[in-house]
């Protein structure tokens, strides 16, 4: 079983961030064509980010959540070009906003093909209803993850929120499932 994680590929950051400053999202709506603002259905704009292809939740208190960037300077990237298009309305940002990553989303495989009847047995926080849905859900605490494994060995971890988190999980991931199929 391969103990490397380079077959791990992010698929999704989302990080958060605030200005610091309010923006109002009608003038912004009505400036900016990449954008979709509905106040009775969701308090948020959503601007739509060409390259790289993201979106982010822009809320009048300056609060921005980014979501479909695959790395932090990506994100880096996105917020910087925010910060040009409010600044069309006039709202100056003069300190570098702090950016968090709330989740990582990352998808790869392990070596093996997986028996998840046995792994639902074997390991502790599991959920698995192959009527209902293909992949067994394992839940890891330490480090904080959440895994979807298929029985072909590909996998979706979520609930990282940094590289260093996200292969600790790989290593746990490995470590669980070889002394359970070991405990057969």
């Amino acid at each position: 079983m391969a103990e490397s994680n380079s077959n791990l590929k992010v698929q999704n950051i989302v990080a958060t961030t605030s200005l610091g400053k309010p923006v109002s999202l009608t003038k912004l709506a009505r400036v900016q064509s990449n954008t979709e603002y509905n106040p009775e259905q969701f308090p948020g704009l959503v601007l739509r980010i060409k390259k790289p292809k993201s979106a982010v939740l822009v809320f009048s208190s300056g609060n921005l959540v980014c979501t479909g960037t695959k790395s932090v300077a990506q994100v880096k990237e996105v917020i910087e070009q925010v910060i040009k298009q409010i600044a069309k309305i006039g709202v100056r940002i003069t300190d570098k906003p702090k950016i968090t990553v709330q989740n990582i989303v990352a998808s790869g495989s392990i070596d093996l093909s997986l028996n998840l009847n046995v792994l639902a047995l074997q390991l502790e926080n599991t959920e698995y209803e192959p009527e209902q849905f293909p992949g067994l859900v394992y839940k890891l605490t330490d480090p904080t993850a959440t895994f979807l494994l298929f029985s072909n060995g590909k996998l979706v971890c979520t609930g990282t929120k940094n590289k260093q988190q996200l292969e600790e999980s790989m290593r746990q991931l490995n470590k669980n499932i070889k002394e359970a199929v070991g405990k057969k």
